[in-house]
């Protein structure tokens, strides 16, 4: 099966310096390219010089996450693409099992490795986990990660399962499938838009899983880091996948949610961090001027309706101190 594995790159050297050699050197059942989004520092001239294998797509200018890779993909020549960062390392054979489950499962479309930190190994990381999944207004968690509570990698996901949205930090999507849902929603910019990919996927039937047999390594610190522009975004975004893609009664889950994050205002308030509170109110105002735009995508009579497994995150979590992703499931 034709691979390639798809890394987008801005100004972002010191992190192709320390984590491209072990890509390079264990996956060799892939091509690699190199999207460049407008870099100024010696990213480009770095990867030619070292690396002349990379094959390099360069943009002009920052695209964004979307847009950078929705302008790629058409040039890669590849049934099967990895998007990833470029702040991982992998291991010897961490591609067969994944190349091995999309020969095998044709339904499907999306899937991820297990995410690990790479400062702690033992450990989770952040963004994606062992694979995420939404509650009923949009909340996202991970199998590994519910909210700032991260798991050890004790061998409890070590299994090929269905999940709701596979991180954008590291997944993998068939072109074709990539390409009929019309990539990425360049609205979005970054952050959150792998869960609105995943969403449409999930919406026309399609599979996204994660594979515990493969895993990577994530700095996790290469991009905004936990800025309020970072809050800005996933709180926007969020907003902007429940309007695109839920099956019903959208008006009043988006209010419901509006009002959660009122709560999220005051807690960054009381946490002495006004600049993320303010972030908030910012998303909301961008979310409203997006809205007519947006609802022109909304999906109309989804396959799949039944998008969450959990009612209300934050009450699960901050209320009844269900941490761990196997508590938020019990019913007492």
């Amino acid at each position: 099966m034709k691979t390639a594995l798809a890394i987008l790159n801005y100004n972002g050297q010191k992190f192709l310096k320390n984590y491209i050699p072990s890509i390079v050197k264990y996956s060799s059942e892939a091509s690699i390219y190199l999207i460049d989004n407008g870099s100024n520092d010696n990213s480009i001239n770095f990867i030619k010089k070292y690396f002349p294998s990379i094959k390099l797509i360069i943009h002009k200018k920052n695209l964004g996450f979307c847009e950078g890779y929705n302008k790629a993909i058409s040039k890669i020549d590849a049934e099967l693409i990895c998007i990833m960062n470029n702040d991982l390392t992998v291991k010897s054979k961490w591609l067969l099992p994944i190349i091995d489950h999309f020969k095998k499962n044709l339904n499907t479309a999306i899937a991820q490795p297990h995410i690990l930190d790479l400062k702690k190994p033992e450990f989770f990381e952040y963004a994606g986990a062992a694979g995420g999944f939404v509650d009923r207004l949009g909340y996202p968690y991970c199998r590994g990660r519910v909210f700032n509570t991260i798991e050890k990698d004790l061998g409890q996901f070590d299994n090929t399962e269905k999940i709701f949205w596979a991180s954008g930090a590291c997944f993998f999507i068939r072109k074709e499938i990539f390409n009929s849902l019309n990539g990425f929603d360049s609205d979005f910019f970054a952050h959150q838009e792998e869960i609105d990919l995943c969403w449409r996927a999930f919406n026309q039937g399609l599979d996204i899983v994660s594979i515990g047999e493969s895993k990577v390594f994530h700095l996790g610190e290469g991009t905004l880091q936990n800025s309020p522009k970072k809050t800005f975004l996933n709180f926007r975004n969020s907003l902007l996948s429940l309007l695109k893609n839920l099956p019903e009664k959208r008006t009043l889950r988006i209010i419901e949610r509006l009002l959660w994050d009122y709560l999220a205002f005051l807690f960054f308030l009381l946490k002495l961090k006004p600049l993320h509170a303010f972030a908030i109110l910012k998303a909301h105002l961008s979310f409203f001027k997006l809205s007519k735009k947006i609802k022109n995508k909304m999906r109309v009579n989804p396959i799949n309706k039944q998008y969450y497994k959990i009612n209300n995150l934050p009450v699960k979590y901050f209320l009844h101190g269900r941490k761990k992703f196997t508590s938020l499931l019990k019913n007492f």
